[in-house]
């Protein structure tokens, strides 16, 4: 009997993961799966998202009920046993034996014939144990070691945020990592139309309308004004999403483009895929936008996406810019080790080391440097990463900056100050936002994805 559409491409996706150190999302949306029913993707997306989301947890249960250490599994089996053993604790609407016989029949349908008894066995005897109320077991953790083993999070990993956000913040973040990420939009300024309030609003009332037709419920910004929660339907299915009109981004990450403010000349140095540079322009339509990305088939998928006609995309290396300095607003959003997106990149646990960090911190460094050089006296950079690392975000601040009297570390209180004054800010506690002079959002405490940003000013 053939393996269900949905649980088939899982299992490749879950494969390429782990043996090509693929993206799930990318994966998830590409020409493979658009072919998929409604249904069948949507199924498809639960299972690869929850797999990698619990991975660590799943192995503890499938090693209980394993004769053999599941480390010498071959992948395919192994992948196959964890797709079963999540939907046994974890979709109460697929019957246990249906869960059972689909992760057989994928074995076989692999070639590993000779597994297919051994993965039946396994979740028989898996599924005879109860399912637990894994969200409690979070809460209820008093040590690094007993959070990361109930939320499924590297041990590593979770000591660094007890040590430097408490316990009773580490718990929250690990709950947002577990859970399904809300999907947030902004709608994308008209190219040309005056960028101030009266214009937004109506902007805005005018896409809530199309919206609503369309059959996508959603809910306001509880970060921002100009953000949008959708609560049910599928965004990019509609015509405004297509056309360019309505643009996917956590508020996070629009937060980090809104502090870039406005200016003559603008440089998103680490741009693609684009969403920031696309929120910059629509902000700034009278504006030169230049962003630049590394690889040139990340540029031209850019330029691709990126409709404003004022956007100027180049492939670069952000650490050797082919430009002369002058520019009066940079965002430099870098490369980094993305802990701040869990929940949206549940793979990034079981990758990232804490060896890589140093090795990202030099980069991050030698990035901000270079575009530092770029800016014109009294311009303004925003300094960003999705990382909750200090090594990716204060260290780096004050290693680019070391030594220099030209930059200062402009307090980001004031700016925030004035969006909550005018209306773009939702969030009331302006204080939560801040360490020190830096803005930080703290997943589970904030109700967005982890970012850190510095505001530098070069002096006149």
């Amino acid at each position: 009997m053939a393996v269900s559409p949905a649980r088939a491409a899982a299992f490749e996706i879950l494969l390429r993961v782990e043996r090509d150190q693929s993206y799930a999302s990318e994966l998830l949306h590409s020409a493979r799966m658009a072919k998929l029913s409604p249904g069948d993707h949507g199924l498809a997306t639960e299972l690869v998202m929850g797999v990698l989301r619990w991975r660590s947890w799943l192995d503890q249960r499938l090693a209980r009920a394993s004769s053999q250490k599941l480390e010498r599994l071959d992948p395919e089996v192994l992948a196959a046993l964890r797709l079963g053993m999540y939907q046994l604790q974890f979709l109460s609407r697929v019957p246990g034996r249906a869960a059972i016989f689909e992760s057989v029949e994928l074995v076989k349908a692999a070639g590993k014939r000779s597994a297919a008894s051994f993965t039946n066995a396994v979740l028989r005897k898996a599924a005879a144990e109860p399912a637990a109320d894994v969200f409690a077991g979070i809460q209820r953790a008093a040590s690094p070691q007993t959070l990361a083993e109930t939320s499924a999070h590297p041990e590593w990993m979770v000591a660094r945020w007890v040590e430097r956000y408490g316990l009773a913040a580490a718990i929250q973040i690990c709950l947002h990592d577990q859970a399904v990420p809300v999907t947030a939009i902004h709608f994308q300024a008209i190219h040309g139309q005056p960028i101030n309030g009266q214009a937004i609003h109506i902007q805005n009332d005018q896409a809530d309308e199309e919206l609503a037709r369309e059959g996508i419920a959603f809910s306001p910004g509880l970060l921002l004004s100009s953000a949008r929660r959708v609560t049910s339907g599928n965004i990019a299915k509609i015509w405004a999403f297509r056309e360019g009109r309505i643009a996917i981004q956590d508020e996070a990450s629009q937060f980090v483009a809104i502090l870039v403010g406005r200016g003559e000349t603008i440089l998103d140095c680490c741009a693609a895929p684009g969403r920031k540079t696309a929120l910059l322009a629509g902000r700034n339509p009278d504006a030169k936008v230049f962003a630049v990305d590394l690889h040139p088939h990340r540029a031209r998928l850019l330029r691709a996406l990126t409709r404003q006609r004022n956007v100027h995309v180049i492939a670069a290396d952000a650490r050797h810019l082919p430009f002369q300095p002058g520019f009066d607003r940079i965002l430099a959003d870098v490369p980094c080790s993305g802990t701040g997106t869990l929940s949206r990149n549940p793979e990034i646990k079981w990758r990232l080391r804490p060896e890589d960090l140093p090795d990202l911190q030099t980069r991050q460094i030698a990035i901000l440097r270079s575009v530092l050089a770029q800016l014109a006296p009294g311009g303004r950079l925003v300094y960003s990463t999705c990382s909750l690392e200090n090594e990716e975000n204060e260290a780096v601040v004050e290693g680019a900056l070391g030594g220099t009297a030209d930059f200062t570390i402009v307090d980001c209180r004031e700016q925030l100050d004035e969006l909550q004054r005018s209306g773009e800010l939702s969030w009331k506690d302006i204080a939560s936002l801040l360490a020190g002079p830096y803005l930080r959002t703290i997943p589970g405490l904030h109700p967005c994805d982890g970012f850190f940003a510095a505001m530098i000013g070069r002096t006149p």
